[in-house]
């Protein structure tokens, strides 16, 4: 039998005989050996994403940010963000400060049975009310970020600052969302 075995450095032709160690590296043993280099393979580099970072690093990062309901979703955030060009510590620092998901006190009853991680307003209401309900997180997510790059970013509102006046009644809602920005950026 005759196969390709990818190596961190080439491929091989292989045949039927046991393979122990390729390019004085340990593999697990198989029923193939390399017998002839076929070409070399330079190690494929994620592409940077946002903040020199790869997708998976900013995840990570905002990972570092997200506790409670919100653990592990960083990758959803972070991928969904770069696909609409939505810088990802803003949405995220929106959401923390939105949500109550900030902290060791857990996220708000809106994100946890309705899935409504941006205060949206909608139908069919949460708990009967004019807050959104989402089938998942994920829908939830998703359609936060749509409505923070439709209703805001597609009208050149990119900042806390220029956000703030349509998105919140308060004076001081920009300084707290900045505040988070500089949280998630410094973990």
């Amino acid at each position: 039998m005759i196969g390709i075995l990818e190596c961190a450095c080439a491929y091989y032709i292989l045949s039927n005989t046991v393979l122990k160690q390729v390019d004085s590296k340990q593999v697990e043993e198989t029923s193939y050996v390399a017998t002839e280099e076929i070409a070399y393979v330079e190690p494929i580099a994620e592409p940077i994403v946002y903040d020199g970072m790869t997708l998976n690093e900013l995840a990570n990062k905002l990972n570092n940010s997200l506790s409670s309901t919100l653990s592990g979703t960083g990758y959803l955030f972070a991928s969904k963000s770069v696909e609409l060009g939505i810088d990802p510590y803003l949405a995220i620092a929106i959401v923390l400060h939105e949500t109550g998901c900030n902290g060791s006190n857990g996220c708000s009853d809106l994100v946890n049975y309705c899935y409504n991680v941006g205060g949206q307003k909608g139908d069919p209401g949460c708990f009967g009310g004019s807050y959104a309900t989402f089938s998942s997180l994920e829908e939830g997510i998703n359609s936060y970020l749509e409505n923070l790059y439709n209703n805001y970013y597609a009208v050149g509102l990119t900042t806390a600052e220029t956000i703030g006046p349509k998105y919140a009644v308060s004076e001081t809602w920009a300084n707290t969302i900045n505040y988070y920005i500089n949280y998630i950026k410094s973990n």
